[in-house]
C-alpha cells in the first residue's frame, strides 16, 4: 500500500507540485517578501521655506530610512490629490518664516500629513520623525545657536494622520475582506466548474450544443457575478454597522468598479478548471493562486515594505488594484478619476485571462 500511494503520488503530477509548491512559495514569502516594518516611503514636499535648517532636517529623514522624497508639491491642493490617489504616503509641509521662527526659538512647526488607510505601514516613521526631532539639529545648534537647545525641542512636529485618524484596524480590514472573500470564493466556485461536468458524465452533452469557446466561459461566469454582487452587499453592511467603518464615496462607483475585478477572479477560476482534471486539482490551483494574492496584494502586511520584485508581481494580482480602489472609494471619497489607474489593469487582466480561458477550452473529450 505504501509504495503504491508513492506510485500514485508519482502519476499525479498537480498534487505533486502542489506539496513541494507551496511550502517553497511560503518560505520565499515570508523570508523575503513579508516586511511589517516599511521603509523608503514615498513621501512629497511642501516647502514655503528653503533654508540649511530645512535641508537638513528632509536629509535627516531620509537618513532615517523610513522616507523617500519622490517628488516636490506645487500646492497644498496637489499633495492633497498624490496623498489620496495614494502616489505618495506622507507629506512633508514646512510653513513660512520656519527658519526666522526657529533662530527666535518659537518652536515653529512642521506638519507631516499620512496616509493612515494601513496603520501598520505608517506607524514606524512617525516614532522615527517624533525622535528626530530631539537630534536633527544637534550640529547647527552649537555657538551662538546653542541657546536652541532646549526642552522641549526647538522643533515641533505636528502628525495628521488622515483617513483614520484613530488607527483602527477594522478601518483597513474589513473594506480588504471584501477582495479577499471574492478572490477566494469566485475562484474556486469556477475553478470546479468544467471539471465538475468532467466528473458528472455531462461534458458531452456541454460540447453537443452548438456554443462556441466563448460562449461556454461566458455562460460560465455570468451567473456567478451576481453572486459576488451579493457578497459585496453584506460585507459592506457588516461593515457599516457592525464595525462603524466609514463610507465616504460612491457606493455605485464602487460597485461599477468592482465588476471587471469579479469577473477576472471568476476569469481565473474558469481557466484552472480547463487545466485540472478534477475538482481535487482545481481547489489545490485555487490555493495556489490565491496565497501569493493575500500576501502579496497589501491586505495583511504592508505593501510599500516589499522588495521591489516583490512589489512587481503583486502589481499583477487583481487583488492589488482592487484593495487601493475600495479603500480609495470607502475611506477617502475618492472619484473615478483618482482610481482609474488602478482600473485599467483589472480590465487588461481580465482581457488577458478571458483569452487564455477560451485557447485552452477543448471541443473534445481528449
Amino acid at each position: 500500500m505504501i509504495s503504491k500511494e508513492f506510485i500514485q503520488m508519482k502519476r499525479d503530477r498537480a498534487t505533486f507540485a502542489m506539496i513541494i509548491g507551496i511550502p517553497l512559495l511560503q518560505v520565499i514569502l515570508f523570508g523575503y517578501a513579508i516586511n511589517s516594518d516599511p521603509r523608503h516611503l514615498n513621501t512629497a514636499l511642501l516647502v514655503n521655506d528653503n533654508s540649511a535648517f530645512t535641508r537638513t532636517f528632509i536629509k535627516g529623514m531620509e537618513n532615517s530610512s523610513y522616507y523617500h522624497f519622490i517628488k516636490q508639491a506645487s500646492s497644498e491642493q496637489a499633495a492633497e490629490q498624490m496623498l489620496a490617489k495614494g502616489d505618495v504616503q506622507f507629506i512633508l509641509t514646512i510653513p513660512t518664516n520656519f527658519t526666522h521662527d526657529l533662530i527666535r526659538n518659537q518652536h515653529p512647526t512642521l506638519l507631516l500629513e499620512a496616509d493612515a488607510t494601513d496603520p501598520s505601514a505608517t506607524s514606524g516613521a512617525v516614532a522615527a520623525i517624533m525622535q528626530l526631532a530631539q537630534t536633527v539639529f544637534t550640529n547647527e545648534f552649537q555657538g551662538s545657536l546653542s541657546y536652541l537647545k532646549t526642552i522641549p525641542p526647538a522643533v515641533n512636529v505636528a502628525v495628521h494622520a488622515k483617513y483614520n485618524p484613530a488607527a483602527i484596524t477594522q478601518y483597513n480590514i474589513v473594506p480588504g475582506l471584501v477582495g479577499v472573500v471574492l478572490s477566494m470564493t469566485m475562484t474556486m466556485i469556477t475553478g470546479i466548474a468544467i471539471t465538475r461536468e468532467r466528473e458528472r458524465g455531462t461534458m458531452e452533452a456541454l460540447l453537443a450544443t452548438p456554443l462556441q469557446p466563448i460562449e461556454v466561459v461566458l455562460g460560465k461566469i455570468i451567473p456567478y457575478i451576481l453572486v459576488g454582487y451579493l457578497q459585496i452587499t453584506l460585507i459592506l453592511l457588516f461593515a457599516k454597522f457592525l464595525f462603524n467603518v466609514p463610507i465616504l464615496g460612491n457606493l455605485l462607483l464602487l460597485y461599477i468598479m468592482s465588476l471587471p475585478f469579479v469577473a477576472a477572479n471568476l476569469s481565473v477560476g474558469i481557466t484552472i478548471s480547463t487545466i485540472a482534471k478534477n475538482q481535487l486539482q482545481a481547489v489545490q490551483m485555487t490555493i495556489f493562486y490565491f496565497l501569493p494574492s493575500i500576501l502579496l496584494s497589501g491586505f495583511m502586511f504592508p505593501f510599500a515594505g516589499m522588495p521591489g520584485w516583490a512589489q512587481m508581481l503583486g502589481q499583477v494580482l487583481p487583488l492589488t488594484h482592487f484593495l487601493h480602489i475600495i479603500r480609495g472609494i470607502l475611506l477617502k471619497g475618492n472619484g473615478f478619476m483618482m482610481i482609474w489607474p488602478n482600473v485599467w489593469p483589472l480590465l487588461l487582466f481580465l482581457l488577458i485571462i478571458i483569452f487564455i480561458a477560451v485557447k485552452r477550452y477543448k471541443q473534445t473529450l481528449d
